[in-house]
């Protein structure tokens, strides 16, 4: 089952985010969680299976400034390590894919390191039609 993350989620969201490799804890992340449900541009939607969270995707709605097109960015994808290989990931692109259809997306972008424990993922995602068009550059900004 897909369903919209609440705030009982919490914990389960914490441990994901450390599955996904950036460890954190339940303080910080209720921050960022406040946050990113204050902006309605964000989705963030679990999945559950018996009882427990096993699985969640955040997205964000965009716009292009080169081009009429919205679209939506998938900014954390995640399924808990015991979970993989049964079609969650895929289930989880669906809800994504449905949900940039309602916003008016016509496509959805992600980002994925260039991490050899990220093969796997590279792969999935090619598998459900993404293309690698893109490389990211990142600048730390000091405070």
């Amino acid at each position: 089952m897909i369903r919209p993350a609440q705030q009982t989620d919490l914990s389960a969201i914490t441990k994901l985010m450390g599955e996904l490799g950036y460890p954190t804890n339940e303080q910080d992340m209720a921050h960022r969680l406040n946050k990113i449900n204050s902006n309605p541009m964000y989705n963030t939607q679990v999945a559950e299976r018996h009882g427990m969270v096993v699985g969640m995707i955040g997205m964000i709605l965009g716009y292009h400034y080169e081009k009429n097109d919205d679209y939506v960015r998938i900014v954390a994808l995640v399924v808990d390590s015991h979970y993989r290989k049964q079609g969650i990931g895929q289930e989880l692109i669906q809800e994504a894919e449905k949900w940039a259809k309602q916003q008016g997306a016509g496509r959805l972008v992600l980002n994925s390191g260039n991490r050899g424990e990220r093969a796997d993922a590279h792969q999935f995602y090619t598998n459900l039609g993404f293309e690698g068009k893109a490389t990211g550059f990142y600048k730390l900004l000091s405070s």
